[in-house]
Parts: structure tokens; sequence; C-alpha cells
């Protein structure tokens, strides 16, 4: 499969984006298919990296994270992201039932599911959310802080989300597809 965005050689990458390929493989063991290509623009490869950098400090679990970029994600119809998401969201403790709920907003814990369905609020509607729905993620437990971390987290994904359908990034992950299910919601 050839992408509309090259995919960059990390044996044969230099400068910039050859510096942050090296800390992704350090970290991560691997250099994902969708960082080889942000790595074409060092400005947008550095962004992301510090948006994920972010994310993690602030009030959210990782666990909670990948239940988010789930529901972004599938709100994105973005199949990339998806598997990405399903193989990183196995590794922090999620069970498949659990993630396809998470595609589709919804939880078993009733604070994850209004939070959920608040990022695809923020995702459908492009951040043109209403005071009611503001109110019922306040009054499933989330603060103005926590808000606007769900919006960063809108923000992040979208951007990852984005680059893929762009690029029509190679999936290097098991494939999952948007709107479709192995079992029922």
């Amino acid at each position: 499969m050839s992408t509309r965005i090259k995919t960059l050689d990390p044996a044969t990458t230099t400068g910039k984006s050859k510096e942050l390929f090296d800390a992704v493989q350090a970290k991560l063991g691997f250099i994902p298919n969708l960082i080889k290509v942000f790595g074409n623009s060092p400005a947008t490869l550095q962004s992301y990296l510090s948006l994920g950098e972010l994310t993690a400090s602030g009030n959210f679990t990782n666990k909670f994270r990948e239940q988010l970029a789930l529901a972004i994600a599938e709100e994105n119809s973005c199949d990339y992201c998806l598997s990405a998401h399903t193989a990183i969201g196995k590794m922090n403790g999620l069970e498949e039932s659990e993630i396809e709920q998470n595609r589709v907003a919804n939880a078993s814990d009733a604070k994850v599911a209004a939070g959920l369905q608040f990022a695809q609020l923020v995702t459908k509607n492009r951040g043109k959310v209403s005071i009611e729905e503001v109110q019922a993620a306040k009054a499933a437990g989330y603060t103005d802080e926590d808000i606007l971390e769900i919006v960063l987290n809108v923000v992040s994904n979208t951007l990852t989300n984005y680059v893929n359908h762009i690029a029509e990034t190679e999936i290097d992950f098991p494939k999952v597809t948007a709107g479709k299910f192995s079992a029922s919601v």
C-alpha cells in the first residue's frame, strides 16, 4: 500500500526527525508508521509528541486516555487510530467488550461513560457543545480542569486522526475498522 504522504525510513532519516525517531524507538521499542509519516514535518512530529507528554501529565490515567482515544477515533472514523488504541488499550487493561463499548462512548462506569460521551460530542460538533452538555459532564464528576483535559485529548487524537486520513497511513497494528464490531455492544 502506498500512502499519500511518504512514510520515512528511520534508517535514512536525518536531522530533527531522526532525533525524534530515536526517542520514540527508545520509548516504544519500535517506530509506528504514523510517526514515520509525522517525521516529514519535524515541527508537527514534535507537536504531536509534546501533546502526548502533556496529556500524560494530566489528571487522567493511561487507561482512560486510551478509552478517550477509542471514542474519538470512532467518531472520526480513523481505522489506524482504532487499531493502535485497541492494541494499546489492551496493554492498559481494557477487555475487548469494554473497547467496543468505549468506541460508542459507553462504559460500565457512569463517570467514564459521561467523559467519553462528552469527548465524542466535542469531536462531532467541533467544540460547539451546549451548556447542558457541559453541565452533564460536571454532574458526572468532571471538574473544569477535567473538561479542558478532555478537550486536550480530543485535539491530540484528532490531529492523528486527520493526519491518518490525509496520508492514508498503512496500519501496522492488528487492523480494526470504524463502525464494525466483532460482538454486539
